[in-house]
């Protein structure tokens, strides 16, 4: 974490592969991450198709602690539907509250992560669709974030009929490994 090196302070701005973000930390320890703007949206039979800087697909399932993600994550990741570049996978339980439990199968690393910004926001985002609204809180087995977002009613042809701007993911940064690495 660029706080943790003394990098920054409070806000930064930086770039990343889908584009420039800016951040602003608080004193609990909590960012605010600035998404992108949101309209690739679209409802599928077995979910929603969700692209917020990676391409995410969404499957609301109940009793999401003993879901097989991993299996099913890799099904859809490696499906026909998403060949040949593949997709993230999410499954999303929809909880009281405006809050929503979530897990994640991760391309490229192959297996669940215990958090995904990307995925997250595309819950969060899916869960509008179920009547939730900003901000939705969410249940990582990372820890608890929440999204905010303001929905508005137009989107391209083909998607659902909302675009979403004004994207922010709110949660703990926490440094998870560190190492050496010896040239």
């Amino acid at each position: 974490m660029a706080a943790t090196l003394g990098l920054l302070e409070k806000n930064t701005v930086f770039n990343a592969y889908d584009g420039e973000h800016t951040a602003e930390i608080f004193k609990n320890g909590n960012v605010k991450l600035k998404m992108n703007d949101v309209s690739l949206v679209k409802k599928l039979n077995n979910g929603y198709f969700i692209h917020t800087g990676s391409p995410h697909h969404i499957s609301i399932v109940k009793n999401l602690d003993n879901y097989p993600v991993v299996e099913e994550g890799r099904k859809i990741r490696y499906s026909e539907q998403y060949a040949p570049g593949g997709t993230n996978a999410n499954f999303v339980e929809l909880l009281d509250n405006n809050t929503i439990a979530l897990r994640t199968y991760e391309r490229g690393v192959e297996n669940e992560t215990y958090s995904c910004g990307t995925g997250a926001t595309a819950a969060a985002l899916a869960a509008y669709f179920h009547g939730y609204h900003s901000p939705v809180n969410i249940k990582v087995k990372g820890g608890d974030l929440s999204v905010e977002f303001i929905a508005s009613s137009s989107g391209p042809s083909g998607s659902v009929a909302a675009t979403f701007h004004e994207v922010f993911l709110i949660g703990p940064a926490k440094m998870v490994f560190e190492g050496d690495l010896e040239l």
